[in-house]
C-alpha cells in the first residue's frame, strides 16, 4: 500500500418507506426531494446496499472492495479473526413521520440458521422527537409466549406494549429478541449488528397505494421472542465536556457520546475502526496525514491502523462506535 489509508466517507443510500417523511432532506441535507424518505444508510456492507468511498484516492472504491484489499488495516486483527472480511455494523439514520410497524429481530444463533446472517441487536440515539413523539421498547408487563399471542390474535397487542415519550438525547438500546417499534415524529441514529432481517408482527392494519398490507412474519417471530429479557433498555450516560462518556457497552459494539468544544487529542487502543456519527454541530478529524470535516447527519470511519488523531471543533456532539 503506497498511499496512507485516511478516515472515510461514504455516499449515503436513501431509502423511501411508507412511514417516512423530510426530516432527513431538510434537517440532515440528505441529497433527496422525496417526501418519504425513512431512512439514509450511512455505513453498509448489506448485498445491494453497499457503501461508496465518498473522498479521498479510494473514492468510487466499495467498502466491501476496501475491506478485500485493505482488511487488517481497515478492521483490526481481532476483527478479522472475528469476522472474517465481513464488516460488523450498519449504520443509519431514521425519520419515522408516521409510526413503524411493531417489530423484533432474532439473535446471531437464529438469523445464521435461517437466513445466513448475522443477528440483529442495535441501539438508538434519539436527534429529534416532536412533541408527544415516543418509543415502543418491550412490554408494559411481564409477558409469555401464550399470553402474547393472546393478544395478537384478540388485536389487543398495542394495549400490552410499552410507549415512552421521548426528547433529543434519549438511547435505547434493543437487544435481538425484544419488541419494538420507532413511533411517529422521531428522528434517530441507529447502530446496528450488520443485518436486514425484520419479523413484522403487527403494522397498524395500514395499506399502500394499491390497498395492499404489508406482510407480516407472525410464524416465524414467535421463535425469535426472548420475553425474559431484563427491563434495562433506556440507556443513562454522563454528558461531560470532552471526553468519552460510555453509553452501551455489549458484543457487538460499544458506543460513547462526545460533547466537544475544543480541540481532543484521542488514540485507538481498541485493534478495531472507530466509526464517528455527527449528531449536531461540526467537527475536523484530523491525522498525520489527513484532514476531514463532518457536521450533523454525516459518518465517518477511522481505520484500525491509524492509531493517532485529533478531532478539532468549536461545538459537536459524536457518537463514538467501536468493536
Amino acid at each position: 500500500m503506497n498511499k496512507k489509508l485516511y478516515p472515510l466517507k461514504f455516499h449515503p443510500i436513501l431509502k423511501d418507506k411508507i412511514w417516512g417523511g423530510e426530516k432527513l432532506n431538510k434537517q440532515l441535507k440528505k441529497p433527496s426531494s422525496s417526501k418519504n424518505l425513512g431512512e439514509s444508510w450511512e455505513i453498509s456492507t448489506i448485498p445491494g446496499d453497499v457503501s461508496v468511498v465518498a473522498n479521498g484516492f479510494l473514492k468510487g472504491q466499495s467498502l466491501q472492495e476496501l475491506i478485500e484489499n485493505y482488511s487488517l488495516a481497515i478492521l483490526g486483527n481481532k476483527n478479522l479473526k472475528r469476522f472474517g472480511e465481513n464488516f460488523p455494523l450498519l449504520i443509519k439514520f431514521i425519520d419515522a413521520k408516521e409510526d413503524l410497524s411493531i417489530q423484533l429481530h432474532p439473535d446471531d444463533k437464529l438469523a445464521k440458521a435461517r437466513h445466513k446472517s448475522f443477528g440483529k441487536t442495535e441501539m438508538w440515539y434519539v436527534m429529534q422527537a416532536d412533541d408527544d413523539a415516543n418509543l415502543i421498547v418491550g412490554f408494559n408487563r411481564e409477558m409469555d409466549k401464550d399470553t402474547y399471542l393472546r393478544h395478537l390474535e384478540e388485536k389487543t397487542l398495542t394495549k400490552v406494549l410499552n410507549f415512552d415519550n421521548v426528547k433529543e438525547g434519549d438511547t435505547y438500546f434493543i437487544e435481538a429478541g425484544r419488541v419494538h417499534a420507532i413511533g411517529a415524529g422521531v428522528m434517530l441514529a441507529e447502530i446496528q449488528q450488520t443485518s436486514d432481517i425484520t419479523y413484522r408482527v403487527y403494522d397498524w392494519d395500514r395499506v399502500d397505494e394499491a390497498g395492499n398490507k404489508r406482510e407480516l412474519h407472525n410464524d416465524i417471530a414467535i421463535d425469535a421472542f426472548k420475553f425474559d429479557l431484563k427491563d434495562n433498555y433506556k440507556v443513562s450516560y454522563d454528558k461531560e465536556k470532552n471526553v468519552s462518556n460510555k453509553m452501551v457497552n455489549c458484543p457487538f459494539f460499544t458506543t460513547n457520546y462526545l460533547d466537544l468544544d475544543t480541540y481532543v487529542s484521542l488514540k485507538n487502543n481498541h485493534d478495531s475502526f472507530v466509526i464517528y456519527i455527527c449528531v449536531d454541530g461540526e467537527a475536523e478529524v484530523v491525522t498525520e496525514n489527513s484532514k476531514e470535516f463532518i457536521s450533523k447527519g454525516e459518518t465517518i470511519i477511522i481505520p484500525a491502523c491509524i492509531k493517532d488523531y485529533s478531532l478539532k471543533t468549536v461545538s459537536a456532539k459524536l457518537l463514538e462506535v467501536y468493536i
